[in-house]
């Protein structure tokens, strides 16, 4: 059956608007800073004079315009400060570990920025726990509190703990312990969430190590 010419036009037209959103959300992410994919999507779509929310990107369409903008432009820059982002973690992470830290977020899944949060989930029954290790040590912190989706259906607000550490802000998420082997949902593509712990990370890092 043939498409009518109104209505293919009607399509390819959505679907090159989607596409323009999506690459113009991705530059926001990836040179003015902005973290938020749903914010970088509204500030695109004010620009463009986009009112309708059913025209605007999925997360995921801007995560790949985000890959592909970090390729075209930023292929030396961006690996580079992933690398150095994700030694940054593991060394936050060994000194966790005893909460059985997880690497989550963009820095995970490779998208980060200099802008990024390094995102560390911890586990533990008790979060003062997690404030006693940074105090003792005289390590400088602030309470905050982050969302995670658990499911489709359900987002819980647990608390949180920042720090800076080689100019970077790391944010260390307080999960119950028993929720471990738990993995949350992607705000990206609604899927389980890659995380890496530190086998996982360490091996990530050496495989990416330039050869001597």
């Amino acid at each position: 059956m043939r498409t009518k010419p109104g209505k293919f036009t009607s399509t390819a037209s959505s679907n090159q608007l989607r596409q323009e959103l999506a690459q113009l959300a991705a530059r926001y992410v990836a040179v003015d800073g902005v973290v938020d994919f749903l914010q970088a999507k509204r500030k695109a779509a004010a620009r463009l004079g986009i009112q309708h929310s059913q025209q605007l990107p999925s997360n995921k369409e801007i995560e790949q315009a985000l890959l592909d903008y970090q390729r075209l432009f930023q292929a030396e820059s961006q690996p580079q400060t992933l690398m150095r982002m994700r030694e940054t973690a593991l060394a936050a992470m060994q000194f966790l570990h005893e909460f059985k830290p997880r690497l989550a977020g963009p820095v995970a899944d490779g998208t980060a920025t200099l802008h990024s949060e390094i995102n560390l989930h911890l586990y533990s029954d008790t979060c003062e726990t997690v404030a006693m290790l940074f105090l003792d040590q005289s390590i400088p912190f602030l309470p905050c509190d982050r969302r995670i989706r658990l499911n489709a259906a359900n987002v819980v607000q647990y608390p949180a703990y920042q720090f800076v550490a080689d100019g970077f802000k790391i944010v260390l998420i307080v999960l119950p312990y028993r929720d471990r082997n738990q993995s949350p949902v992607s705000p990206i593509d609604n899927q389980p969430m890659r995380r890496l712990n530190i086998a996982e990370l360490q091996a990530l890092l050496s495989a990416d190590q330039p050869p001597h």
